[in-house]
Protein backbone atom coordinates (compact mmCIF):
# COMPACT_ATOMS: atom_id res chain seq x y z
CA UNK A 1 0.00 0.00 0.00
CA UNK A 2 1.37 3.35 -1.22
CA UNK A 3 1.55 6.11 1.45
CA UNK A 4 2.25 10.00 1.30
CA UNK A 5 2.36 12.82 3.69
CA UNK A 6 -0.63 13.93 5.07
CA UNK A 7 -1.34 17.72 3.66
CA UNK A 8 -3.34 18.94 6.70
CA UNK A 9 0.04 18.54 8.61
CA UNK A 10 1.67 21.73 9.47
CA UNK A 11 5.40 20.66 9.78
CA UNK A 12 5.36 18.09 7.54
CA UNK A 13 9.38 16.84 8.13
CA UNK A 14 9.91 15.52 11.45
CA UNK A 15 11.73 17.67 14.25
CA UNK A 16 12.41 20.95 11.57
CA UNK A 17 9.22 23.58 12.12
CA UNK A 18 11.21 26.26 9.49
CA UNK A 19 9.04 24.24 6.60
CA UNK A 20 5.56 23.83 6.70
CA UNK A 21 2.27 22.96 4.12
CA UNK A 22 1.43 26.81 3.55
CA UNK A 23 -2.23 26.30 3.70
CA UNK A 24 -2.05 25.17 7.34
CA UNK A 25 -0.33 28.39 8.21
CA UNK A 26 -2.59 30.89 6.13
CA UNK A 27 -4.60 32.91 8.47
CA UNK A 28 -6.07 35.74 5.46
CA UNK A 29 -8.82 34.19 3.83
CA UNK A 30 -7.89 36.13 0.35
CA UNK A 31 -4.64 34.32 0.86
CA UNK A 32 -5.90 30.86 -0.83
CA UNK A 33 -3.29 28.06 -1.33
CA UNK A 34 -3.48 24.54 -2.16
CA UNK A 35 -2.16 21.27 -0.66
CA UNK A 36 1.54 20.21 -0.35
CA UNK A 37 2.71 23.60 -1.30
CA UNK A 38 5.43 24.37 1.08
CA UNK A 39 6.99 27.46 2.47
CA UNK A 40 10.91 27.07 3.81
CA UNK A 41 11.67 30.70 5.90
CA UNK A 42 15.19 30.75 7.79
CA UNK A 43 13.73 32.34 10.81
CA UNK A 44 9.25 31.40 11.19
CA UNK A 45 7.16 30.57 8.54
CA UNK A 46 4.94 32.68 10.29
CA UNK A 47 6.69 35.14 8.22
CA UNK A 48 5.12 34.20 4.76
CA UNK A 49 1.95 36.70 5.55
CA UNK A 50 4.19 39.34 6.44
CA UNK A 51 5.79 39.38 3.42
CA UNK A 52 2.15 39.56 1.64
CA UNK A 53 2.63 43.19 1.00
CA UNK A 54 0.42 46.66 1.12
CA UNK A 55 -2.70 43.33 0.71
CA UNK A 56 -5.65 45.61 2.76
CA UNK A 57 -9.00 43.88 3.19
CA UNK A 58 -11.13 46.61 1.62
CA UNK A 59 -9.37 46.02 -1.56
CA UNK A 60 -10.14 42.48 -1.80
CA UNK A 61 -7.49 41.14 -4.04
CA UNK A 62 -6.31 37.78 -3.80
CA UNK A 63 -3.57 36.00 -3.86
CA UNK A 64 -4.01 32.24 -5.29
CA UNK A 65 -1.13 29.89 -5.44
CA UNK A 66 -1.71 26.75 -6.72
CA UNK A 67 -0.57 22.83 -5.41
CA UNK A 68 2.89 21.65 -4.66
CA UNK A 69 4.57 24.86 -5.12
CA UNK A 70 8.26 25.35 -3.34
CA UNK A 71 8.28 29.03 -1.86
CA UNK A 72 12.34 29.79 -0.39
CA UNK A 73 12.61 32.30 2.79
CA UNK A 74 11.70 36.09 1.65
CA UNK A 75 9.50 35.54 -1.34
CA UNK A 76 7.65 38.59 -0.97
CA UNK A 77 3.94 39.79 -2.94
CA UNK A 78 3.73 43.24 -3.56
CA UNK A 79 -0.37 43.34 -4.03
CA UNK A 80 -2.93 45.76 -5.03
CA UNK A 81 -2.66 48.65 -2.23
CA UNK A 82 0.48 49.33 -3.05
CA UNK A 83 -0.85 51.06 -6.52
CA UNK A 84 -1.29 54.54 -6.80
CA UNK A 85 -3.24 56.36 -9.76
CA UNK A 86 -0.63 56.97 -12.96
CA UNK A 87 -3.20 59.30 -15.05
CA UNK A 88 -3.65 62.27 -12.07
CA UNK A 89 -1.07 64.99 -12.35
CA UNK A 90 0.19 63.63 -8.81
CA UNK A 91 0.13 60.26 -7.75
CA UNK A 92 -0.21 61.14 -4.06
CA UNK A 93 -3.31 60.11 -2.25
CA UNK A 94 -4.26 62.59 -0.57
CA UNK A 95 -8.08 61.55 0.16
CA UNK A 96 -6.60 58.54 2.70
CA UNK A 97 -5.88 61.74 5.30
CA UNK A 98 -9.19 62.68 5.16
CA UNK A 99 -9.58 66.61 7.07
CA UNK A 100 -11.28 68.26 3.58
CA UNK A 101 -9.15 65.94 1.32
CA UNK A 102 -11.84 63.01 0.85
CA UNK A 103 -12.98 61.55 -2.42
CA UNK A 104 -10.04 63.64 -4.29
CA UNK A 105 -9.16 60.74 -6.08
CA UNK A 106 -10.39 57.58 -7.14
CA UNK A 107 -8.66 54.22 -6.86
CA UNK A 108 -10.24 52.60 -9.95
CA UNK A 109 -8.31 51.69 -12.35
CA UNK A 110 -5.20 51.18 -9.84
CA UNK A 111 -6.02 47.43 -8.98
CA UNK A 112 -4.35 45.01 -11.24
CA UNK A 113 -6.58 41.95 -10.09
CA UNK A 114 -5.61 38.69 -8.00
CA UNK A 115 -1.96 37.43 -8.40
CA UNK A 116 -1.79 33.77 -9.23
CA UNK A 117 0.99 31.52 -8.97
CA UNK A 118 -0.20 28.08 -10.77
CA UNK A 119 0.54 25.06 -9.72
CA UNK A 120 4.50 23.10 -9.36
CA UNK A 121 5.89 26.87 -8.85
CA UNK A 122 9.33 27.06 -7.69
CA UNK A 123 9.55 30.85 -6.42
CA UNK A 124 13.45 31.35 -5.41
CA UNK A 125 14.84 33.10 -2.72
CA UNK A 126 13.78 36.78 -2.02
CA UNK A 127 11.41 36.81 -5.30
CA UNK A 128 9.58 39.80 -5.72
CA UNK A 129 6.01 39.48 -7.60
CA UNK A 130 4.41 42.81 -8.24
CA UNK A 131 0.39 43.24 -8.47
CA UNK A 132 -1.86 40.99 -10.74
CA UNK A 133 0.83 38.70 -12.23
CA UNK A 134 0.10 35.45 -12.78
CA UNK A 135 3.15 33.27 -13.11
CA UNK A 136 2.14 29.55 -15.07
CA UNK A 137 2.56 25.73 -14.41
CA UNK A 138 5.53 24.62 -13.72
CA UNK A 139 7.63 27.94 -14.07
CA UNK A 140 10.95 28.43 -12.24
CA UNK A 141 11.39 32.34 -10.43
CA UNK A 142 15.26 32.73 -10.06
CA UNK A 143 16.08 34.04 -6.78
CA UNK A 144 16.45 38.07 -6.26
CA UNK A 145 14.38 38.39 -9.32
CA UNK A 146 11.52 41.38 -9.50
CA UNK A 147 8.43 39.77 -11.58
CA UNK A 148 6.73 43.07 -13.67
CA UNK A 149 5.11 40.56 -16.21
CA UNK A 150 3.10 37.21 -15.90
CA UNK A 151 5.32 34.37 -16.72
CA UNK A 152 4.84 31.46 -19.15
CA UNK A 153 3.91 27.89 -18.00
CA UNK A 154 7.43 25.55 -17.33
CA UNK A 155 9.71 28.12 -18.54
CA UNK A 156 12.20 29.98 -16.25
CA UNK A 157 12.61 33.74 -15.48
CA UNK A 158 15.01 36.04 -13.66
CA UNK A 159 16.58 39.48 -13.27
CA UNK A 160 14.95 42.46 -12.64
CA UNK A 161 12.87 43.27 -14.44
CA UNK A 162 12.45 39.12 -14.52
CA UNK A 163 13.14 37.89 -18.08
CA UNK A 164 12.94 34.57 -19.55
CA UNK A 165 16.04 32.77 -19.35
CA UNK A 166 14.57 29.75 -21.09
CA UNK A 167 12.10 27.19 -21.77
CA UNK A 168 12.31 24.03 -19.29
CA UNK A 169 11.14 21.67 -21.88
CA UNK A 170 10.31 21.54 -25.99
CA UNK A 171 6.73 22.54 -26.69
CA UNK A 172 5.69 19.01 -26.99
CA UNK A 173 6.55 18.30 -23.41
CA UNK A 174 5.24 21.68 -22.04
CA UNK A 175 1.95 20.78 -23.98
CA UNK A 176 1.82 17.27 -22.43
CA UNK A 177 2.49 18.60 -19.14
CA UNK A 178 -0.28 21.47 -19.27
CA UNK A 179 -2.69 18.26 -20.74
CA UNK A 180 -1.83 15.80 -18.29
CA UNK A 181 -2.20 18.50 -15.10
CA UNK A 182 -0.87 15.91 -12.79
CA UNK A 183 -1.09 18.11 -9.49
CA UNK A 184 -5.31 17.58 -10.11
CA UNK A 185 -4.73 13.68 -9.89
CA UNK A 186 -5.80 12.05 -6.65
CA UNK A 187 -2.63 11.72 -4.77
CA UNK A 188 -2.79 7.63 -4.90
CA UNK A 189 -2.28 8.03 -8.65
CA UNK A 190 0.52 10.90 -8.27
CA UNK A 191 2.07 8.22 -5.37
CA UNK A 192 1.89 5.62 -8.12
CA UNK A 193 3.40 7.60 -10.73
CA UNK A 194 6.58 9.68 -8.68
CA UNK A 195 8.83 7.59 -10.60
CA UNK A 196 7.88 9.16 -13.29
CA UNK A 197 6.85 12.38 -12.94
CA UNK A 198 10.62 12.69 -10.91
CA UNK A 199 11.86 11.72 -14.34
CA UNK A 200 12.91 12.73 -17.88
CA UNK A 201 11.46 9.45 -19.47
CA UNK A 202 9.42 11.01 -22.03
CA UNK A 203 8.16 7.68 -23.15
CA UNK A 204 6.73 6.85 -19.81
CA UNK A 205 5.30 10.83 -19.67
CA UNK A 206 3.17 9.68 -23.06
CA UNK A 207 1.74 6.90 -21.68
CA UNK A 208 0.08 8.14 -19.00
CA UNK A 209 -1.00 10.55 -21.16
CA UNK A 210 -3.30 7.61 -22.46
CA UNK A 211 -3.70 5.21 -19.81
Amino acid sequence: MNSYPDPNNLYPLKNYNRLCFLKNMIENPNIIVGDFTYYDDFENPKNFEKNVLYHFDFIGDKLIIGKFCAIASDVKFIMNGANHPLNYFTTYPFSIFGHGWENTMSVEGTSKGDTIIGNDVWLGYNALIMPGITVGDGAIIAANSVVSKNVDPYTIVGGNPAKLIRKRFDDEVISLLLKLQWWDWNIEKITQNISILCSNNLDALKELSVS
